[in-house]
């Protein structure tokens, strides 16, 4: 008990804790609680463009009719974090969230009984390290003694860390700031920090204003992966209920591939970001589902770095964490 709480005490300071703004949509009959039904998927979502798909999916009606053909519906409800949609799942108020793939591999060691089904996206450039426009830092090899922002517990983190392994640098090396993704654009602007890492929509919305500048992202560092994962006893019980999501999530990829403009518009509402902004985060991310064999390599170095980092208390097992049935279930297969 004592170290699940420290786990998730650890994850909750990461992100966004203002607030949680429930928003609860129950797909077919609003007028009744569902979460009992067997026929019901409960998913615990973010209004980042990091999950577009997923919301695309859902404003399209592709959600709804995927499930319908295998009798069953949806309840939906917005967090405004991770940690808060992580808290939903393992409290059994949610069957199914999505995260980076570095507090997904931290909610299985503080003992939840989940597993990874699916990618919700992948990018490399959609997680950066920025400075304010005007600094004269020009690469990661300068950081040394400076002040970086970033979420503890979050996929910015990792980044942090290969970036400065790759100049021959440690955490040791750097003041680190901790601070919700929220916080860090009025403290760039500022001058209170001198760099951040950050993933989008912040990363366009800060290039495009000229408030900042990317001195490096992923780029054939860091794949990025987002990642769908659900409750097992859930999806054990249910595999017909979490192909058909899987199956919608699809189609609100291809949406967004083929029709980006009409999908930003769609979703922006949603988001809170400008539909320039989100049509331009798009092009940084891959928002296909199917988890390929770069995808699952990338998800257990991650493992590996939070093992060494002694941030997880055990090894754990990834070929069962990360479940390819469901894909395979759903016809999507790498």
């Amino acid at each position: 008990m004592k170290k699940r709480i420290m786990i998730l005490l650890f994850a909750a300071i990461t992100m966004l804790l203002a607030g949680c703004n429930l928003n609860n949509n129950v797909n077919g009959d609003s007028s009744a609680d569902k979460s009992g039904e067997s026929n019901v998927l409960r998913i615990g979502a973010q209004p980042y463009p990091l999950y577009a798909s997923v919301y695309v999916a859902k404003e399209k009606g592709y959600l709804e009719d995927e499930l319908k053909k295998v009798n069953a519906k949806y309840e939906w409800t917005d967090f405004k974090s991770g940690p808060l949609v992580n808290e939903a799942v393992a409290s059994g108020h949610d069957d199914i969230g999505f995260m980076a793939d570095m507090p997904a591999i931290l909610a299985k060691d503080s003992g939840q009984d989940i597993q990874i089904i699916a990618n919700v996206a992948y990018g490399e450039k959609a997680l950066a390290l920025l400075v304010n426009s005007n600094s004269d830092i020009t690469s990661a090899a300068q950081l040394k003694g400076k002040k970086i922002a970033y979420g503890k517990g979050t996929y910015a983190q990792h980044l942090l860390s290969l970036l400065l392994k790759k100049e021959n640098l440690t955490f040791n090396d750097i003041q680190s700031v901790n601070l919700a993704a929220g916080d860090i654009p009025a403290a760039l602007e500022s001058g209170q920090i001198d760099a951040t890492v950050i993933w989008e929509p912040f990363i366009s919305q800060l290039v495009s204003a000229g408030k900042a500048k990317i001195i490096a992202d992923g780029t054939g560092i860091k794949r990025g992966n987002l990642v769908t994962y659900s409750v097992n006893s859930y999806a054990k019980a249910h595999p017909q209920i979490i192909a058909a999501y899987i199956k919608a999530c699809k189609e609100g990829s291809d949406y967004i591939k083929s029709n980006p403009k009409e999908a930003a518009e769609l979703i922006a509402k949603d988001m809170k970001v400008d539909p320039a902004i989100l049509e331009n985060t798009f092009k940084n991310l891959d928002y296909n589902p199917v988890l390929t064999t770069d995808d699952t390599n990338e998800i257990k170095k991650v493992k590996d770095y939070l093992l060494q980092q002694h941030l997880i208390q055990s090894d754990i097992d990834m070929d069962r964490f990360i479940n390819l049935d469901y894909l395979k279930a759903a016809g999507i297969e790498k």
